[in-house]
């Protein structure tokens, strides 16, 4: 089994900054696609981000381009979003989540395994 395990949520300021850490268990994570997915209230959980194994491919929502970048240690199993300019609409639980195939992907069915979740809160 996999296990992913958030950290680094809390509450902001509208521009400030936050960086969010997801450590994964695992022999294969270097060979893992992650994703962050996050869900605000009363909507359906959205796409935000998705770095390939290799690190070469990087896919972003259209709303947080510009602002949020991922990136990965695979010698630490660590993935990570770092997100700047943060508005109170980016308040939602982040998810990481990882697909053993490799292959960046927006489509949250298409991974396998997912954290349990962090709470972003940017206040106005």
């Amino acid at each position: 089994q996999v296990q992913l395990v958030e950290s680094g949520g809390g509450l902001v300021q509208a521009g400030g900054s936050l960086r969010l850490s997801c450590a994964a268990s695992g022999r294969t994570f270097g060979s893992y696609a992650m994703g962050w997915f996050r869900q605000a209230p009363g909507k359906e959980r959205e796409f935000v981000a998705s770095i390939s194994w290799s690190s070469l491919t990087t896919y972003y929502a259209d709303s947080v381009k510009g602002r949020f970048t991922t990136s990965r240690d695979n010698a630490k199993n660590t993935v990570y979003l770092q997100m700047s300019s943060l508005k109170p609409e980016d308040t939602a639980v982040y998810y990481c989540a990882a697909r053993s195939s490799g292959m960046a992907n927006r489509a949250s069915p298409s991974y396998d395994y997912w954290g349990q979740g962090t709470q972003v809160t940017v206040s106005s």
